[in-house]
């Protein structure tokens, strides 16, 4: 790769490895001596101790997006990781909906509920019963397994790394005086 990159600059790169003077932004720790600009530039938004080390972006699994304000009013600060790759929708997520059962509207002549659709007339059962039954199972109850589903955007793959050497600020402004 050529010199034109900043230092702390983040590229996607097609190869399983990092090219000389870049680092795989996979959450690695640098020596913050030998690595000072960039360590004044990222300090340790994304970990290390701050004394003698700072850690590079971590990447793997995230995709990224600009620190600041959203449009929706929401603050991310640099560094900060959110979401998840899976979600178990709850009660609360669900849209406000109906079940509607059927019923005819002659008089009931079933002995037992089981298996029947409930009429609208009274008495609904012709005969007394010893012992309650339930409903036929096509009647409403609760269904599902409550199993996390998938959260993902369709992705591929593909490494980002951070430039560990290259132009700083200040080259930029002193080559265009």
């Amino acid at each position: 790769m050529n010199m034109d990159q900043y230092i702390g600059e983040i590229r996607m790169f097609a190869g399983d490895y990092a090219p000389k003077d870049w680092a795989l932004c996979n959450g690695q720790l640098l020596n913050i001596n030998e690595h000072n600009f960039l360590y004044s530039l990222i300090n340790k938004a994304y970990g290390g101790d701050g004394v003698t080390t700072f850690a590079l972006p971590d990447l793997r699994g995230r995709i990224p997006i600009h620190q600041g304000r959203s449009n929706s009013g929401k603050t991310y600060t640099l560094g900060e990781t959110g979401g998840t790759e899976e979600v178990t929708l709850t009660y609360a997520h669900l849209p406000i909906h109906n079940h509607h059962i059927t019923a005819t509207s002659t008089e009931g002549t079933e002995i037992s509920p089981e298996g029947a659709s409930p009429a609208n007339k009274i008495p609904q059962y012709t005969q007394e019963i010893e012992a309650l039954s339930h409903m036929s199972t096509e009647s409403v109850s609760y269904e599902g397994e409550n199993d996390p589903h998938n959260n993902m955007m369709p992705y591929l793959s593909i490494n980002y790394i951070i430039a560990l050497t290259g132009l700083k600020r200040q080259s930029f402004f002193e080559q265009k005086r």
